[in-house]
């Protein structure tokens, strides 16, 4: 098994039974994970923020900051390695309220709702959704099987003892 951890502001794809892609703790920062069952090419994107217009510059420096730059780049990375976009099985994770518990700037909210726009302007709709809450998340995929992983970690203050910093890996998919 070959681990390829996304960064945060990264984007990373596989086409190797073998490979699993990860990231880690996304909070209002979103996962988007693609995998083409057909062709068995996934990948995966962490963007921190909803649009580039934010910064222009840093958009054009890294594309992967953004949702409006990062996800028409996985897009075209995992079409250019073979997958198409007609049987892409696509899921998004993260875009939690952690550090923003006002409610002021709802990063994790807008992340989340550019992401869905986006997408569904390039006509491929969400098959698995985890957003929102307070829950810190990291994902795991396994492009030989398309096996999502998603492993929650409790992070609000109300939270008890007993579910604060609770972890677990489950299968999603």
């Amino acid at each position: 098994m070959q681990q390829i951890i996304v960064g945060m502001a990264d984007c990373r794809v596989g086409n190797e039974p073998g490979q699993v892609l990860t990231t880690y703790a996304l909070g209002s920062c979103v996962g988007l994970v693609v995998h083409d069952p057909v062709t068995g090419v996934g990948g995966m994107l962490h963007f921190m923020l909803p649009d580039s217009a934010l910064d222009p510059e840093r958009g054009r420096q890294n594309p992967c900051v953004f949702a409006d730059t990062g996800i028409p780049l996985l897009l075209e990375q995992v079409c250019r390695h073979g997958a198409s976009k007609r049987s892409l099985v696509v899921s998004e994770f993260g875009g939690a309220q952690i550090m923003d518990e006002a409610g002021v700037f709802e990063i994790g909210a807008r992340n989340h709702l550019a992401a869905r726009k986006i997408l569904w302007k390039s006509g491929i709709l969400l098959r698995r959704v985890a957003v929102g809450g307070s829950a810190s998340r990291s994902i795991r995929l396994e492009i030989g099987t398309g096996r999502l992983w998603l492993l929650e970690t409790v992070c609000s203050r109300e939270a008890s003892g007993a579910e604060k910093g609770r972890e677990t890996w489950r299968i999603v998919s």
